[in-house]
């Protein structure tokens, strides 16, 4: 199914935008980019909240572990918004440079925590700051479109592959030293965001005309990122789980949307303000993502964290 999503959107999103990256064309862009980071935070944080209620998951045994989630409603309905929000998200990188697209889901993990913060999860100073750090972000991307963006040339097909593979590499390491590890949680969301970044660059990649080897590749990277998450949500709460995925998936396609697929920024005050923009909304990200400190008991102790990531004591 979501496959068939983002096949339809891509081919409508091309045929609703002119020729060229003129303004209309890259706004069209964004706002798609932007509904897709609506659906894909909506769809983790109800993933989330199904899956760190259930028993543990394991990949030794994968067909329960499964079940598991199939059978869940909840975690159902996050699963499908998820695919509606990669089908968009699929659209907008059709007509928009992959670094502008991902600066945009990068001010969605604003919303993230916005949910999180209504829906009963309690949000400290920094994290109220880092929301409106990214929101901020947000609007200084828009000011900074232009009429006259250079079209970005293909990335070259070797080094594209070279930076998905070392990428998938050093996740597949991460997650796998980490996972019994105290700060397995943010190990995990940290080797989940890895995967999807470099997933996002082969889906670039193969909506930009690099060659059908990059198809089976995004597919691999978003499997392996889904199965990584789904873990990390059990281990700890939402921000530093699909929080600091978020941030890592995002700090990996604007770089490579600027060096890999060679996107040039617009000159003069818009190309000041689209730089301030990338930093705003991945400062923000950083501020959601990093976990509360633990408060210490008399003896010095941290106490015992829940499931959910909270603390509890006694």
């Amino acid at each position: 199914m979501g496959d068939v999503v983002a096949l339809t959107l891509a081919v409508w999103a091309r045929s609703a935008s002119a020729p060229g990256e003129g303004t209309a064309r890259l706004a069209f862009g964004l706002v798609l980019a932007l509904a897709a980071a609506l659906a894909l935070n909506v769809g983790f944080f109800v993933q989330h909240g199904a899956t760190n209620t259930m028993v543990s998951l394991s990949l030794r045994h994968p067909v329960r572990s499964a079940r598991l989630l199939v059978t869940n409603r909840q975690w159902m309905l996050g699963y499908a918004t998820g695919w509606v929000g990669w089908g968009i998200y699929i659209a907008a990188l059709s007509v928009a440079p992959l670094s502008l697209v991902q600066a945009v889901a990068a001010g969605g993990v604003g919303v993230l925590a916005a949910l999180a913060h209504q829906l009963g999860t309690p949000l400290g100073g920094r994290e109220r700051l880092g929301a409106w750090v990214a929101v901020a972000g947000l609007v200084l991307l828009g000011v900074s479109l232009t009429a006259h963006v250079r079209r970005a040339a293909p990335a070259h097909d070797s080094t594209l592959l070279i930076v998905i593979l070392a990428g998938t590499a050093i996740a597949a390491l991460l997650a796998g030293l980490m996972a019994r590890k105290a700060r397995a949680a943010v190990a995990m969301g940290c080797a989940a965001g890895l995967f999807f970044g470099v997933g996002d660059l082969a889906t670039k990649g193969a909506v930009s005309g690099n060659g059908l080897l990059f198809v089976p590749l995004l597919a691999g990277c978003t499997a392996l990122g889904f199965v990584t998450l789904q873990l990390a949500f059990q281990r700890g709460r939402v921000l530093e789980t699909a929080g600091l995925s978020v941030l890592v998936n995002n700090l990996i396609p604007i770089g490579g949307g600027l060096v890999l697929f060679h996107e040039a920024l617009p000159v003069g005050l818009a190309g000041v303000a689209r730089l301030v923009s990338f930093a705003a909304v991945l400062v923000g990200a950083v501020l959601l993502a990093r976990p509360p400190e633990a408060p210490m008991d008399p003896l010095g102790s941290a106490p015992p964290r829940a499931r959910d990531g909270s603390s509890h004591s006694g």
